[in-house]
């Protein structure tokens, strides 16, 4: 039972090595693309441009890509996070920023009593527990509310 174990512990160290250091601010685009892989979406924000890459609907992070004018990257961060989701600002930020901050949401959907919209995104809690963040938006695209919760596809049930 223990054999098993060593070849998983093997091919995740080997993985890590072979990934390398996250992309550090100043390289240039086609750089981090090269090394990342194409984006699985890209934001044009004024002279920003913001590659996201996903995990799909079913992952629980983001890194989003910034780049200034020049093609070169600004900075390079795992999203999906605590400290990431409390910079939202309720009644301020609307379903671009929040697109332009998180990526796009692992589901969509909408509480018709309330009349708003739901992005809901799967991350690790405190780093440790399977959840997703649900974001609420009014009518006219702003952030009204987030709730955190657990995710119910990765939730044991008896």
């Amino acid at each position: 039972m223990k054999k098993p174990i060593i070849p998983a512990i093997a091919t995740m160290f080997l993985l890590g090595c072979a990934l390398g250091p996250p992309p550090q601010p100043g390289e240039p685009r086609e750089a981090v693309e090269a090394r990342l892989g194409r984006p699985t979406a890209v934001f044009n924000v004024g002279e920003i441009v913001i590659h996201e890459y996903g995990a799909g609907w079913f992952g629980q992070f983001t890194y989003m890509a910034r780049y200034g004018a020049d093609g070169r990257l600004i900075s390079y961060e795992q999203v999906l996070t605590d400290e990431k989701f409390a910079t939202v600002k309720l009644g301020v930020d609307t379903k671009d920023t929040i697109l332009h901050t998180f990526g796009h949401p692992s589901e969509t959907s909408y509480l018709g009593l309330r009349d708003l919209a739901v992005w809901s995104y799967r991350y690790k809690q405190s780093g440790v527990w399977d959840s997703m963040m649900h974001i609420e938006f009014s009518r006219d695209g702003v952030v009204r509310e987030l709730m955190a919760g657990p995710d119910e596809m990765r939730t044991k049930r008896d």
